[in-house]
């Protein structure tokens, strides 16, 4: 009975077992095993070399921020000049403390120099320059002459006695000291040109009317100017400010009075007078943009679009941001740069958003810029605002509708506004004081008026 039983199984098995063949079953792709998935690659702290690139990377940077060296950019600078790492630790430190101890450098403009030109620590030049210094003279006591002169000579391989026989050829011609110090300062190189050709730029200006101090002040005031070509870049330019109409004698005045004029390329002049003819702006703005003449005016553009063009605009968009918030002109270039400054650093907006909002330069930075934005930010960051304020939200509006969109509906915001918005808050239609100019004016009353009424009102009784 038994056997029966589990025959009948055995047949009930194969006929599922040829069932099962007939169904098509899918293929998926093989999966990888875990000893073949790549795996990113991180620091293993079982590889020697590995320790040690690290523990000199450590190192290193322990080194550079006892010079002074920020901490939050340690790991830009060495990731960008990857060559110190393979360099020996020592003579780095003996390469530091010579700069700061031999050369005398200030901590600040140690930085300055290693993060502008890092191949100056190496050694061999230092200590070439530590001995060739004192062929300088007094031209080598001023510390930022002497970072502008080893950044200078590290980057075109240039040795000591070329910077002396330089400042020899310069006292030759009759510079003086001070003018010398500014221009190996401010243009170091100067030792890339010869004798003669320097003697050519002085003497043009010698021919152009210039006596010897008025050129000693253009070189101490624009050393750059040293390095102008006579035929291919000062003739050219005096000759355009001549085509333009401006007399000569004022142009001589002008140069000696703001050499940085000479900076100016072919051609840029005539473009900022062509702004400045078609400004749309209140009368008394133009008044105060032309009130020195037009070849000042001219010059004032070209200084604040050099200010723009700075912080990442291009020249076009300069002259627009120009053209829209005329007022610029008119404003110092420290308080351009402070603004710029606070939009880029503090509110975290990028320079684009001048040529969408250029009147953003134009109001005042205490009364009204950094009070709103104080205000924004509080909103902000109390999860008070439901929407996205631009730059256009915070400038655009009258001081009334800022006031009554972000400070009146939360009481705690008028202390962040500050004094303003009693202004604002306690408006009027008209300002107080203003219905006695429509109060009719009182005449004195004589003796006659006194008895002419009198008889008036007894003949009415």
């Amino acid at each position: 009975m038994a056997i029966k039983v589990m025959s009948i199984h055995m047949r009930k098995l194969n006929s599922l077992s040829n069932s099962l063949h007939q169904i098509l079953i899918p293929q998926f792709p093989k999966s990888l095993t875990f000893s073949n998935i790549p795996v990113q690659k991180s620091f293993n702290h079982s590889n020697p070399s590995q320790q040690t690139y690290y523990r000199k990377q450590i190192s290193l940077a322990n080194l550079l921020q006892r010079y002074g060296f920020p901490a939050s950019e340690l790991h830009y600078f060495l990731t960008k000049n990857k060559f110190l790492l393979n360099s020996d630790l020592s003579e780095i430190e003996q390469s530091l403390g010579m700069l700061l101890l031999s050369f005398k450098l200030p901590q600040n403009l140690l930085v300055s120099l290693v993060c502008g030109s890092p191949s100056v620590l190496n050694l061999e030049f230092l200590k070439k320059w530590e001995v060739g210094i004192t062929s300088l003279g007094m031209s080598a006591s001023s510390s930022r002459v002497l970072c502008s002169i080893l950044e200078f000579s590290r980057r075109f391989r240039i040795d000591p006695d070329r910077f002396s026989s330089c400042i020899g050829i310069l006292k030759v011609l009759g510079f003086r000291d001070g003018t010398i110090i500014r221009v190996l300062e401010g243009f170091p190189g100067v030792v890339m040109i010869n004798e003669n050709e320097i003697k050519k730029r002085i003497n043009y200006w010698v021919f152009l009317g210039y006596k010897r101090d008025a050129i000693d002040k253009i070189y101490s005031s624009f050393p750059r100017v040293l390095g102008f070509q006579v035929e291919n870049r000062l003739k050219p330019l005096l000759n355009e400010f001549l085509d333009m109409g401006f007399p000569k004698k004022m142009i001589i005045q002008e140069i000696v009075r703001e050499p940085r004029i000479l900076s100016m390329e072919l051609g840029e002049l005539w473009q900022c007078v062509e702004l400045l003819k078609k400004l749309k702006c209140r009368e008394s703005i133009k008044e105060k943009i032309f009130g020195d003449g037009e070849f000042k005016a001219g010059f004032a553009v070209k200084m604040r679009v050099d200010c723009l063009c700075r912080y990442g605009l291009i020249r076009r968009d300069a002259l627009y941001v120009l053209k829209r918030e005329p007022r610029l002109i008119t404003y110092d270039i420290e308080d351009i740069e402070k603004k710029i400054k606070f939009l880029l650093e503090r509110m975290n907006y990028n320079i684009e958003c001048l040529i969408e909002v250029p009147e953003y330069l134009g109001v005042n930075f205490d009364k009204q810029i950094v009070p709103r934005f104080d205000v924004i930010e509080y909103l902000r960051s109390r999860g008070g605002l439901g929407f996205e304020v631009g730059l256009r939200d915070i400038i655009k509006p009258s001081r009334l509708r800022f006031y009554n969109l972000y400070v009146k509906p939360y009481p705690e915001c008028e202390n962040i506004y500050g004094r303003f918005f009693e202004y604002v808050g306690k408006k009027t239609r008209h300002p107080v004081g203003l219905w006695k100019q429509f109060k009719p004016p009182k005449f004195p009353v004589s003796r006659e008026d006194v008895v002419n009424l009198k008889s008036f009102t007894e003949s009415l009784v």
